[in-house]
C-alpha cells in the first residue's frame, strides 16, 4: 500500500497519534509498519524517537524516506538518538570513528557508499544535527532513552540519605528535561522516577530493546507505571524475544508490530 499524499480529501480526518523507535536503518520493515500496519495519513502525527542509523542495511534509506514523508507534508517530528550524535561526531572528528564502528557505523557508511563520515552529504548531517531531544505532546512525554531523576546533585546527596528515606524527594530537586545527554544515553532508571514530578503524564521511549512480551507487560501496566519502553530490537532478528518495529498510539493506546523484513 502505497501513502496517499496530503492533495487528497477523501481521507479520514480524525488525526492519530504515533510513536516509533529505534528503526537502526530497517527500511524495508519501517516502511512496511508505516504504510501497512498503522497506514499514515496525512492528518496524523508521527513521532520518531531516535536512532534512524547504524546495524540495519540502508541508513540513507530511512533518512531519505523521512525526508520525504516531511517535504510531502506528513506531519513527522523526529528526536535525537545517541545513533545520532556518534554519526555526527565522527563526520566532524575522526577521534570518534572508532566509538562510532564499533555500534554499527560500518553499515550507516555502507549505506552511503562512502568508507569516511565526512563524505557523507552535509544535508543528512544537518539533519541530525539540529534535532530536538524530546516532545511533550499531551500527557506524554517522548524522549530516547529515557530521563535522569537524580542528577549530579541528587548523587552527591542520594550518598547522605538513608535508603529508607529516599522517597521524600528532597534530593530530586532539578528538572529531567534539563539533561540533554542522559535524555540520548541513560539506563535502568526506573528507579528513580519521581512520581511528584511526573504527575499524570507518561513516558515513552526506546534505546533499550527488551522483548516483545515485556513490552506488552509494560503496556498492561501503563496507567500505574506510566513509562513505556517500545525499543523491541528490530535490527536483532536472529536473538529470541527481539526483531520487530514497534508503533505506539498515543491517542487510543494501541500497539503495533511489524516483524523485520530487511
Amino acid at each position: 500500500m502505497a501513502l496517499q499524499t496530503c492533495q487528497h480529501t477523501h481521507l479520514s480526518p480524525t488525526m492519530r497519534k504515533f510513536a516509533i523507535s529505534d528503526i537502526h536503518g530497517c527500511l524495508k520493515t519501517f516502511r512496511a509498519l508505516v504504510e501497512q500496519q498503522i497506514q499514515l495519513t496525512p492528518q496524523d502525527e508521527l513521532y520518531l524517537l531516535g536512532d534512524y542509523v547504524d546495524r540495519g542495511p540502508d541508513s540513507k534509506g530511512v533518512l531519505d524516506y523521512i525526508m520525504n514523508l516531511q517535504e510531502r507534508g506528513y506531519q513527522v517530528k523526529c528526536l535525537k538518538g545517541n545513533h545520532e550524535v556518534m554519526l555526527v561526531e565522527a563526520s566532524r572528528d575522526p577521534n570518534e570513528m572508532a566509538m562510532w564502528l564499533y555500534n554499527g557505523g560500518q553499515e550507516a557508511l555502507a549505506s552511503f557508499g562512502t568508507e569516511d563520515p565526512a563524505q557523507i552529504p552535509s544535508r543528512y548531517i544537518s539533519f541530525l544535527d539540529k534535532l530536538p531531544i524530546y516532545y511533550e505532546v499531551d500527557e506524554y512525554i517522548l524522549v530516547h532513552a529515557g530521563l535522569n531523576f537524580v542528577g549530579e546533585e541528587g548523587e552527591a546527596e542520594e550518598k547522605k540519605v538513608k535508603k529508607k528515606d529516599k522517597g521524600a524527594f528532597l534530593w530530586r530537586m532539578h528538572n529531567p528535561l534539563k539533561d540533554e545527554h542522559a535524555m540520548m544515553w541513560i539506563r535502568w532508571w526506573y528507579d528513580d522516577i519521581d512520581w511528584h514530578w511526573l504527575k499524570d503524564r507518561v513516558i515513552v521511549h526506546g534505546h533499550t530493546p527488551i522483548d516483545e512480551d515485556e513490552i506488552w507487560d509494560m503496556y498492561e501496566f501503563l496507567d500505574e507505571d506510566q513509562v513505556l519502553d517500545i525499543d523491541n530490537g528490530c535490527y536483532a532478528k536472529h536473538k529470541p524475544g527481539l526483531g520487530k518495529l514497534c508503533a505506539f498510539e498515543l491517542m487510543e493506546r494501541k500497539l503495533f508490530f511489524q516483524e523485520n523484513i530487511d
